[in-house]
């Protein structure tokens, strides 16, 4: 068994603050008492050697895992949960901090160490140098320190990825938030296995995708993955739009363009202020908000996802089109958000900016002429939020991975122009208003106009809202003459209706 000396004085000193914490002082003294051995491994040793900080703990015990899991939990006053009876693996919970204790999986410490994913985190340090750091050993049996410092992700018995395929997925998340290269051989056995990764539960599958998107350089990776023919495993949705020629302002078919728009994405998630001005920062906030970023790639990766479907030749414009694509781009999206299990509002998020991603492009014409009214700004800005600013990125990214002969060379300007007069009619018009009483309420209507409550209450109070915005009325009192005329006009019109049908 391979025992590494010394590591150096900043990991003794990683040690001795983890070693501190009370779970595992209390833990010590439980195992010295049933004359346990514990080893902390996994993850945390491999992030331990790499420098960062390790919020959750590993620990294999060579026996009675659960027992003194269930003893701890009651010592300290910590949660219990079992994870896998069969497994013999459990966790405690304690002030925000989680240990999970599994009993070895083999005969000893090296056999139990090698069922698991990679050689980086088949290593360990015994629980009693945790508390003792002053010549902390590394035991590393398969020589997972040497890969580690040479970046390299190489995997340890290939039939570790049938017990989890979830390993597969894994693999490039290790890629993604750590820069690690896929050793030869593991490149071989995930392009035999990937079909595997339909069988892991659709909720794991989802937590590894998370992790993956949300670094900051996840493109390379997502290429990595169809290079491997595993993206069309993992996301078999993606696959139809190989090969899928688009109109003159695309220099790339659907998939390829898609890719292109995540890599751009990122682009303008590390530095926003290179495209926008007056809405820079307000786009920075947005993205850094718990799993936009991730969720936002998502977007890029499935916003044209519809296309392959709605593809058609006008022969009068000799071009393609993919009229509302957008809108079976949200359906076919809702049925990967349900097969990976992801939350309700994750799903509306990714739906929203896949649904809105066209509105930008759609209204750039009028603001190019400068005709772009009230209204529209208010209406668009109500349909984009609370995603507004990520609309604004996802169509900047979209711009941006189209460079077809046809597309004007002032594309991207023009968009940014858009979204900065957005924004500024968002803070400098529409939330002062926004924070004003309301003109016109549904008792209003109620009371001094004796409506009964129905849908139309809100196409009125809409219209009130909208009439507002751009400044045509003022007070209460022009707010009620908008609804009574408004009412006047339907009359006239369903009058004017059975009058036709009578004749």
């Amino acid at each position: 068994m391979k025992s590494y000396p010394p590591p150096p004085k900043e990991l003794g000193g990683r040690l001795q603050v983890l070693g501190g914490a009370p779970m595992l002082q209390v833990l010590a003294k439980l195992a010295a008492s049933r004359g346990l051995k514990v080893y902390l491994v996994g993850g945390a040793v491999r992030e331990l050697l790499l420098g960062r900080e390790t919020h959750d703990l590993d620990l294999a015990v060579d026996r009675q895992a659960l027992e003194v899991g269930q003893e701890l939990a009651q010592t300290i006053g910590g949660s219990y949960v079992l994870l896998d009876e069969r497994e013999k693996s459990a966790r405690v919970v304690w002030q925000g901090r989680e240990l999970d204790l599994t009993e070895f999986r083999a005969p000893d410490l090296p056999g139990d160490l090698r069922k698991r994913d990679f050689t980086l985190n088949a290593m360990a340090i015994p629980l009693e140098e945790l508390l003792d750091p002053s010549t902390p050993q590394i035991i590393d049996p398969w020589g997972g320190r040497a890969d580690l410092t040479a970046g390299r992700l190489q995997l340890l018995l290939p039939e570790n990825f049938l017990d989890d395929p979830l390993r597969l997925l894994r693999a490039f998340r290790f890629a993604a938030t750590h820069g690690f290269d896929l050793s030869p051989q593991l490149r071989r056995v995930i392009q035999r296995y990937g079909p595997a990764i339909a069988t892991a539960a659709g909720e794991r599958q989802r937590q590894e995708l998370f992790r993956l998107l949300s670094a900051p350089r996840a493109h390379p990776v997502l290429r990595l993955m169809d290079q491997l023919g595993f993206l069309g495993h993992l996301l078999p949705e993606l696959e139809d739009m190989k090969g899928v020629a688009q109109d003159g302002y695309h220099h790339l078919d659907v998939f390829e363009h898609s890719l292109s728009t995540v890599c751009h994405l990122e682009e303008l998630l590390a530095a926003p202020e290179n495209y926008f001005q007056e809405c820079a920062s307000y786009v920075t906030t947005y993205s850094r908000q718990d799993k936009k970023a991730a969720l936002l790639k998502l977007a890029a990766l499935f916003h044209d996802v519809g296309k392959p479907l709605t593809r058609q030749f006008r022969e009068d414009q000799r071009r393609y089109t993919f009229y509302h694509h957008e809108r079976l781009g949200v359906e076919i999206f809702l049925q990967v958000a349900a097969r990976l299990r992801f939350s309700q509002e994750e799903s509306r998020t990714v739906a929203r900016l896949i649904e809105l991603h066209m509105r930008p492009f759609l209204l750039l014409p009028d603001y190019r002429q400068g005709k772009l009214s009230q209204r529209a700004l208010g209406r668009f800005i109500k349909a984009a939020r609370p995603e507004l600013a990520g609309v604004f990125l996802l169509a900047m990214a979209d711009s941006l991975g189209g460079q077809g002969p046809a597309k004007p060379p002032d594309s991207e300007a023009a968009l940014a122009g858009f979204c900065d007069q957005v924004y500024v009619f968002l803070k400098e018009r529409l939330e002062p208003l926004e924070q004003r009483p309301r003109l016109l309420t549904g008792d209003d209507l109620i009371r001094v106009l004796r409506l009964n409550p129905g849908p139309v209450f809100s196409k009125l109070l809409t219209a009130v809202e909208e009439a507002a915005l751009a400044g045509e009325i003022t007070s209460r009192e022009e707010a009620l003459e908008l609804v009574r005329g408004l009412l006047a006009d339907a009359m006239t019109g369903e009058r004017e209706n059975r009058e036709g049908k009578a004749k």
